[in-house]
């Protein structure tokens, strides 16, 4: 059975990154290689919060970054989530905007995803943060996906069976 990884906002974006600073091109470059040579080895999931994240505003590539993430399945926004998301800016798990990165860790833990895709280390892949994450969690009775670049997933695959 492949793992479940949610698609976070930033993934498809960096696909299409057209910054040049170093940094921003070795991103892009950690989420196409990913992305092409990788994903097929997981279920790839994301959701509706993504998609309006993506859709809003006027950015380059926005046509092919929302066709990279519209064909991926849709986690539903139940109402349970917006317990979470409350618990979560609540308790300063995640940034007091309920319809950003506490919503996209809500989903990912209700829905026991595996794995959260995510380019954002501030508030979803940061290392400092996580043992908070998995006590709210734990104490909320959720699932604790782990939080992870493109990079952390790049492995052989063989060893993603």
């Amino acid at each position: 059975m492949k793992k479940k990884v949610y698609i976070e906002t930033s993934i498809p974006s960096f696909y299409y990154e057209v910054r040049t600073e170093p940094e921003m091109i070795a991103m892009k470059e950690w989420t196409r290689k990913w992305w092409d040579d990788y994903k097929d080895s997981y279920l790839l999931v994301t959701s509706e919060a993504v998609l309006d994240e993506l859709g809003d505003g006027d950015y380059p590539n926005k046509d092919k970054i929302l066709h990279l993430a519209n064909g991926l399945p849709l986690l539903p926004i139940e109402p349970s989530i917006v317990d979470i998301v409350e618990t979560y800016i609540k308790r300063k798990v995640m940034p007091a905007d309920p319809v950003g990165d506490a919503l996209h860790l809500a989903l990912a833990s209700h829905h026991k995803c595996d794995f959260l895709l995510t380019w954002n280390c501030n508030h979803i892949a940061n290392a400092n943060k996580f043992d908070h994450i998995r006590r709210i969690n734990t104490l909320l009775g959720l699932y604790i996906p782990s939080l992870v670049t493109p990079l952390e997933l790049q492995w052989g695959k063989e060893e993603t069976l």
